[in-house]
């Protein structure tokens, strides 16, 4: 995924002072731009307050909000698709992103072309591998609006939240604990293969991404063209060519199982079971 970056680490700064996204280089948007998809990273963990990345000063989880941990896995991890996404039904309220140590998880390659362009990325069972992602402490507001932004209360959507127990799944937010387990987005339609049905890493970048599978298939050139830039644009304008590129993919034998299916579903003790979603409807198509 995308290298992390964080330009405001010069001396004597007050709190808060060059903290904006677009000072931090942190303001590109996936859902605007496809081939930035997933965005940028930030380098530390931090609170997205608006247009600001401000530094994190206490446990996420500590301030009695009854938030929920949620691991980003593809743009969710990038602020300015964050914030995006929050603004979309309105909501303003701070985001708190925890750099974490996460075992028994991989970044894998959804197995649908996303209505805003790009090609997305999906979390599959890997066991013993170690990544570095964000989790997000997300209060029932925002999580309705995420599920919502991933299709989740929807039976056309393609994403499913799913639990992620540990020891299955270890996350470490770096302050000496372990979480008992944490939500992702499970992939509805599976995971692309490598050729052999090992689920294939997502390279955090479109362009390598979307051309190999061009290259990869003629019926796949025939729908969204010879490049990059024409994948995308064919994409964003026609979401009935997105379904029948995300079937194509399964038609040509493409697709796996993320091995994260058993896992869909309510935590325990879920403190938003059964929220609805947002009431006010999103500006732009869900992916």
């Amino acid at each position: 995924m995308p290298q992390p970056l964080d330009r405001d680490r010069g001396p004597g700064r007050p709190p808060g002072g060059g903290r904006t996204l677009e000072a931090l280089g942190l303001a590109g948007v996936p859902r605007e731009d496809p081939l930035l998809y997933p965005g940028a990273w930030p380098r530390e963990s931090g609170l997205l307050d608006g247009d600001r990345l401000l530094p994190l000063e206490a446990r996420a989880h500590d301030d009695g909000g009854g938030r929920v941990p949620v691991l980003a896995i593809g743009s969710n991890a990038s602020p300015g698709q964050l914030r995006h996404k929050m603004a979309e039904f309105g909501v303003g309220s701070p985001v708190p992103m925890v750099r974490s140590r996460v075992t028994g998880l991989d970044i894998g390659v959804s197995a649908h072309v996303s209505r805003m362009g790009y090609v997305s990325a999906s979390p599959v069972a890997a066991p013993g591998t170690v990544r570095e992602l964000f989790v997000l402490w997300l209060d029932a507001e925002q999580l309705a609006v995420v599920d919502a932004s991933e299709g989740v209360p929807m039976a056309g959507g393609n994403f499913d939240r799913a639990w992620l127990p540990a020891p299955d799944v270890r996350v470490e937010p770096g302050d000496g604990s372990v979480l008992g387990g944490a939500y992702a987005y499970v992939n509805r339609h599976g995971v692309l293969h490598d050729g052999t049905g090992t689920p294939r890493r997502h390279p955090g970048e479109q362009r390598p991404l979307i051309t190999g599978l061009l290259r990869g298939s003629a019926r796949l050139r025939a729908l969204f063209g010879t490049t990059p830039e024409e994948f995308c644009a064919r994409a964003r304008a026609d979401r009935r060519l997105c379904d029948r590129g995300t079937r194509l993919f399964a038609e040509e034998g493409r697709v796996a199982p993320s091995g994260l299916e058993r896992y869909v579903g309510p935590g325990p003790d879920d403190p938003f079971a059964g929220a609805r979603p947002p009431s006010a409807g999103p500006t732009g198509p869900t992916p």
